[in-house]
């Protein structure tokens, strides 16, 4: 046996990867789900992934903040 780092030992090939459909499916739903929290699907639409993923880290303050913009 030739000589291995450990690294090449431990890792595991059979691992699943991310698929981009699995990826495209969570972002309609984050999308969607800040829709149902009440926001306008202009500034929805205008948002990047990024972005969206910070607002739904806290659902409330998202509802909160619109409420009191209303």
């Amino acid at each position: 046996m030739k000589n291995l780092k450990r690294s090449e030992i431990k890792d595991n090939k059979v691992r699943p990867r991310k698929a981009a459909g699995a990826k495209r499916r969570r972002q309609l739903e984050q999308r969607k789900r800040l829709l149902g929290l009440g926001m306008p699907e202009e500034s929805v639409a205008k948002m990047n992934t990024k972005q969206i993923r910070d607002l739904l880290k806290y659902p409330k303050k998202v509802t909160q903040s619109l409420a009191v913009a209303k």
